[in-house]
């Protein structure tokens, strides 16, 4: 029985997938995501399973991929949510996403071109982490959703003057009025110690009644 596993094509994919699952799965347990170890060693094997069954089954090759992203795509969706300032999960989805893609790829048998994506997707998730970092100390583009006390155009024109003293720049996105309160929303860019000390300040304005960074 061992005999037979060991020189087994499918077994082999099984366990490559499992490898390539863990590769990656590691470092999103590390961050502490979502989709950490088990979860991302689960989704690559699955799909390599879905695969080999397919194989079995004598299906053709697009219905195979077909199936399996259909499936794949309601997991992803899941992890999606809106935050109190952002959306959340997307590169969670993402990885949900990829590494059924090369369980995919292991179950037909593509086993180095797998873990060669493993390893080149661990070095996506930590090394360009480390460049948004730093392109994000250099310059940040946010957007500034401010509520003002009172529907008075004062308040706007002063919070434009402002904006020009923290020397960043703001183009108005948008206007309206709720409860008869302005509330306007603002595209903010500039360095990124600017923009903190654009936020702090805000804080301290007595005609601002409430404001968020995004």
């Amino acid at each position: 029985m061992l005999d037979f596993l060991l020189d087994n094509e499918y077994f082999h994919s099984v366990l490559i997938s499992i490898c390539c699952g863990a590769i990656v799965g590691l470092e999103r347990e590390y961050k502490n995501k979502s989709a950490g170890f088990r979860t991302v060693i689960l989704i690559c094997f699955g799909a390599t399973i879905f695969t080999i069954a397919s194989r079995l089954g004598n299906l053709s090759d697009d219905r195979i991929a077909a199936n399996i992203v259909t499936g794949i795509g309601f997991l992803g969706a899941g992890v999606i949510y809106q935050g109190r300032f952002s959306v959340q999960g997307l590169t969670t989805a993402a990885v949900i996403w990829t590494m059924a893609a090369i369980g995919m790829l292991v179950g037909f048998g593509q086993h180095l071109v797998g873990i060669s994506l493993a390893v080149v997707m661990v070095v996506i998730l930590s090394l360009f982490q480390k460049i948004e970092t730093l392109l994000a100390s250099i310059f940040l583009t946010r957007t500034l959703h401010i509520t003002f006390k009172d529907n008075s155009i004062e308040h706007l024109r002063a919070f434009e003057q402002f904006l020009k003293t923290h020397q960043v720049e703001a183009v108005r996105k948008g206007m309206e009025k709720d409860d008869n309160r302005l509330e306007v929303v603002f595209e903010v860019s500039g360095k990124k110690q600017k923009v903190r000390i654009l936020n702090e300040s805000i804080i301290q304005l007595e005609y601002v009644y409430a404001f968020s960074n995004m």
